[in-house]
């Protein structure tokens, strides 16, 4: 497949409850050139938040896309879509209800039309849910960019954004719907036993005994258990510690970090998104630009290696390496 970067970049535009939490889980994935937050699909010009929230314009809090179809397709766009919602709510997204804040689905072209529609019936089809699947497929109307203080409002207030994404019940139902438990036995069927030991008993690797630790290669390193891309050897060094240690992962929306008390030390663990494995732990004696040593488990990784990445399913990742 050709991933030359296309000339034409293209818009999509989704609702999906509040625009704060629709921003990070599309952040840093190649072919993604920017993401806006704002109101669409009401009859009033110009509107601010108080309006939308309070004063019936009719508009949905959204977000709107600016992607490289090529790099990052449009399919992929949607079903990052509906890993971020509740589909069968009408009345709002968890703790957030009114009309601003249902999900819907707005298409710029026939051809996203098509993708979306076929979309929602896969999903549909899939028995994930055991109601219907109420999100609206809707043609784009004009996009009003929301006041600057709703732009990346979690990265300026961090602190805030995680209590409110845990708070209002979107990353209980998140963890519950879309990540990928599987019977403890199949995955000890496909794991050895340190793999099985390391990311579902939250085990150790001794120092320098992985797979990983020295590794080289071109490349990015996934989920042993999911597959979920998760760092690029580009961000990898030799932290001198026994353990493959990165300066980023590939996607910070990909890691989850929870606070770690064992072994009488406090300690920030790092797990999989997707899969919830445990992967190693997060310091702060890195070098820059980041500050930061994630001191990751060979164990919980796979390698791909920058020549398989298209035969893979990862061909999007080539580009971090040309």
């Amino acid at each position: 497949m050709n991933r030359t970067p296309s000339t034409e970049l293209e818009l999509a535009t989704f609702a999906g409850g509040c625009f704060w939490c629709m921003v990070s889980p599309f952040e840093q994935l190649p072919g993604i050139h920017g993401i806006i937050s704002g109101y669409t699909g009401g009859h009033t010009e110009n509107p601010t938040y108080e309006q939308v929230c309070y004063g019936g314009t009719g508009h949905y809090e959204a977000v709107q896309i600016t992607f490289d179809p090529v790099i990052f397709p449009y399919r992929k766009l949607l079903d990052l879509f509906w890993q971020q919602i509740d589909p069968t709510d009408a009345g709002g997204q968890f703790h957030d209800r009114g009309e601003s804040y249902r999900t819907a689905i707005f298409y710029h072209n026939e051809g996203q039309q098509k993708e979306a529609e076929q979309s929602k019936t896969a999903l549909e089809e899939s028995g994930r849910f055991d109601k219907s699947i109420v999100t609206q497929i809707l043609p784009a109307a004009r996009f009003h960019p929301a006041e600057d203080y709703h732009q990346e409002y979690h990265k300026k207030k961090p602190a805030h954004y995680k209590r409110y994404r845990i708070g209002s019940g979107r990353e209980d139902f998140i963890s519950h719907h879309w990540s990928k438990p599987e019977n403890p036995e199949e995955i000890k069927q496909r794991l050895n036993k340190i793999q099985y030991e390391v990311t579902q008993n939250s085990g150790t690797e001794r120092p320098f005994t992985g797979q990983y630790w020295d590794h080289t290669g071109e490349g990015i390193y996934v989920d042993i258990v999911s597959g979920e891309p998760l760092f690029s050897s580009r961000d990898k060094y030799d932290a001198g510690c026994g353990w493959p240690s990165f300066t980023r992962p590939l996607r910070e929306y990909s890691i989850k970090e929870k606070i770690d008390t064992s072994h009488f030390m406090v300690r920030t663990e790092v797990r999989s998104r997707e899969a919830n494995s445990h992967l190693g732990h997060v310091f702060d004696d890195g070098p820059q630009p980041t500050g930061l040593r994630y001191c990751i488990n060979s164990a919980a990784l796979r390698f791909v290696a920058k020549e398989d990445l298209e035969n893979e399913g990862y061909g999007e990742y080539l580009q971090l390496f040309e």
